[in-house]
């Protein structure tokens, strides 16, 4: 019994004086953080953490290191930076965005990511500027998953895939930039919109001189598959479907691309497109009715000369 006693009395001053080296360690944790010493505050919040595991006596300051740790590497990282060291930098960043996530901090997560992404925004640059498209999308691919909110770097990504000829992944990225919202990326959203326009319709050019409507089809279908509501590729599919002369699917589909369209003059080729499938299948009034809608853009002359033959 006597010997179970002193046994229970050693393993009391053990735990205390555990407890009382973690405090030590994290009070010289917070010297060293204080005094913008980062290194050395991030080794000792690191034993802090390791050594204070499950001891309630030192829960706070644990806490308290799992929250500071990655503040430690973020700042480390901003050092880094100052000195236009980047791969040190990257390298501190990703681990207190890395640390952060583990521990909950879900805001400095975001705050570390998103000079990853910055980073690798720089880096991928002189590539980019040097048309060199399958180098600059391999380093924008890793800032753009640390920070799909980097909108001008996503721009870039789009168009490296574009021009690699990795169409659908570079609509998927303009895609994900034009359905952002916040009118911080308003300009950005415009420009995802008409680089989406001009690479799908430098694209269907090439389908259309080959006479592939088909095809053109297909790459809409599989586009609408993701954004039902995408004007530009409701545009596309009709227009194709026109051109395969597939009158009853003109007559299916117009009304809805109608809709989707956000310009007047490519709302009126919708509906002109209507008319002139109705009109090919001998349907007169619901020809004019639809003729009627073309009031814009260079469909609106054509429109009007149906109409006088029809109206006869």
């Amino acid at each position: 019994m006597k010997k179970i006693f002193v046994s229970a009395v050693a393993l009391m001053a053990a735990l205390s004086l555990s407890a009382q080296d973690v405090t030590t360690l994290y009070n010289e944790a917070g010297a060293a953080f204080n005094a913008k010493d980062y290194a050395g505050a991030a080794a000792k919040f690191e034993q802090v953490i390791e050594l204070g595991g499950d001891n309630e006596e030192v829960a706070t300051q644990v806490t308290t290191a799992k929250s500071t740790l990655p503040k430690c590497y973020y700042y480390l990282g901003g050092a880094a930076i100052r000195t236009k060291n980047y791969d040190e930098a990257l390298k501190n960043f990703s681990k207190s965005a890395e640390l952060a996530e583990l521990y909950g901090d879900m805001s400095q997560a975001a705050k570390s990511n998103g000079w990853v992404a910055k980073i690798y925004q720089l880096q991928g640059g002189e590539a980019f500027n040097n048309k060199d498209y399958v180098t600059a999308a391999g380093i924008f691919e890793k800032g753009y998953k640390a920070d799909p909110d980097n909108t001008a770097m996503a721009l870039n990504l789009a168009m490296s895939y574009c021009e690699m000829g990795e169409y659908e992944k570079g609509m998927d990225i303009y895609e994900a930039i034009a359905s952002k919202t916040h009118p911080k990326y308003a300009e950005d959203v415009a420009k995802a919109k008409e680089m989406m326009a001009l690479y799908t319709n430098n694209k269907v050019a090439e389908m259309q001189t080959a006479g592939d409507f088909d095809g053109i089809i297909k790459l809409a279908d599989a586009q609408l598959e993701k954004n039902p509501e995408s004007a530009l590729f409701q545009n596309v599919r009709l227009q194709a479907y026109a051109n395969k002369k597939d009158y009853d699917k003109v007559i299916e589909l117009a009304q809805a691309a109608a809709d989707a369209q956000t310009e007047e003059e490519d709302k009126s080729l919708m509906y002109y497109l209507l008319g002139a499938a109705y009109n090919a299948k001998e349907m007169k009034a619901q020809a004019i009715s639809a003729f009627q809608k073309v009031t814009a853009g260079p469909a609106a002359e054509n429109a009007k000369a149906a109409l006088t033959e029809l109206q006869k």
